[in-house]
């Protein structure tokens, strides 16, 4: 069954300097870390932060792109975890008519468009179930950052 989640922060892997989007659950018992890329880190921190840009920004196109076509992404859904890489995808409803479409996606370009658009960010029970068997286990573990305030994160700068 997903888990309802939300954007609880960015943060710095320590030894890699890679960018990390951090998911925490409603309760905050459940939290879940993932290595993400810079462009998709800035993306997700401008939104977080309220910048606006001039132009355009891929994830602001893509937005505007379900706008125009008459569609809203009603969740984001991170699917599967697999030889260390997160799975996510999209749910579009065509409004006329009505049609859910489900398209692959990357959790970060997800969660970037989720963050624009108001949609709900899913995860499902088993990818909490792999990250715990994972040998080294994530960067940041779970269990390391439940118990933290949303403020620790603090503001992530590009």
């Amino acid at each position: 069954m997903p888990i309802v989640m939300k954007v609880a922060g960015l943060a710095l892997d320590e030894k890699s300097h890679a960018p990390i989007v951090v998911l925490k659950d409603e309760t905050g018992n459940r939290v879940l870390p993932i290595v993400i890329g810079l462009v998709e880190a800035s993306a997700i921190a401008a939104t977080l932060e309220g910048v606006e840009f001039p132009r355009p920004m891929t994830h602001d196109l893509m937005a505007s792109l379900l706008k125009q076509l008459d569609a809203t992404l009603e969740r984001i859904e991170v699917t599967d975890l697999l030889n260390d890489t997160f799975y996510a995808t999209l749910h579009i409803r065509r409004k006329r008519s009505a049609q859910l479409i489900t398209v692959d996606a990357r959790p970060s370009d997800s969660i970037a468009l989720a963050l624009r658009t108001g949609a709900t960010i899913l995860v499902d029970e088993q990818v909490f179930e792999k990250v715990a068997k994972t040998p080294e286990g994530p960067k940041a573990s779970g269990d390391d950052l439940a118990g933290l305030d949303d403020e620790v994160f603090g503001k992530y700068k590009m």
